[in-house]
């Protein structure tokens, strides 16, 4: 299969799954032409959320916020409500906090988390977490809906950017209708690859070569590697089967 050189590499939420994510970086071998971008979510439900963060880090490779980055630095600054910190450690905290040894983030995990931005435009694609607002203009959206929104944005009937493509994650794809475990997600303008890494049902964690429509996938749970083309991976979503709830039913 003929590849073109530069790759631009998109990969979903780790959720601190460091092994699987280095067996899946393998499989790509980034190379110094490369562009590596992580969709946020690096931390939580799994195991190595310390070693997740410095590898990202260490090589350079951009990375945006996610919820889950966004909910630690709230408590971290102060948001320290019972409300705030149980939805976390609810939504895997614990895990985080178990990463490093002496259950204490250093300073430098903490301001390079602080420093990611919440969306990235890279002309024909626009990469941000969880997606946007549809009723609010690019200049007004904020945090909470480049980290939090789910169906309002599934659910638009047309693209938000008419000359773009809005990757995200955030929202594990089986859960749209007619998405089975490990399937990419598709809506009006959007493409979702959260395949949900950490789930029981799924463990597929996934990277996407935006430049050659290619799907990378490491299941967590069997190990298993395997490479696809996007259009024998991705399932079209009708956003009229979309229900439309409060973005943060779940975290």
């Amino acid at each position: 299969m003929s590849q073109t050189s530069q790759r631009r590499i998109v990969i979903g939420d780790v959720h601190g799954h460091y092994e699987g994510l280095v067996t899946l970086l393998a499989a790509i071998a980034p190379g110094g032409d490369d562009q590596v971008y992580f969709l946020g979510d690096l931390i939580d439900r799994g195991p190595h959320s310390s070693y997740v963060i410095d590898l990202v880090r260490d090589n350079n490779y951009f990375c945006l916020l996610g919820n889950h980055e966004q909910m630690l630095l709230n408590i971290l600054s102060g948001d320290i409500s019972v409300a705030t910190t149980q939805a976390w450690l609810h939504s895997g905290g614990h895990a985080t906090i178990a990463s490093y040894p002496d259950q204490s983030i250093p300073k430098e995990h903490l301001e390079w988390l602080r420093s990611l931005p919440t969306y990235i435009d890279l002309g024909d694609v626009w990469l941000t977490h969880a997606g946007l607002d549809p009723n609010l203009p690019l200049s007004e959206q904020t945090s909470e809906q480049f980290c939090w929104i789910r169906e309002d944005f599934h659910s638009i009937p047309q693209p938000y950017f008419p000359d773009k493509l809005v990757i995200i994650g955030h929202t594990i794809t089986f859960t749209f209708p007619g998405v089975n475990p490990g399937e990419l997600a598709q809506g009006q303008g959007w493409l979702d690859i959260d395949t949900g890494a950490y789930h029981p049902r799924s463990g597929w964690l996934t990277a996407l070569d935006i430049t050659n429509n290619l799907i990378y996938q490491i299941n967590i749970f069997t190990n298993c590697l395997r490479t696809l083309p996007l259009e024998e991976g991705v399932i079209t979503v009708d956003p009229k089967k979309i229900a439309v709830r409060s973005s943060r039913q779940r975290a």
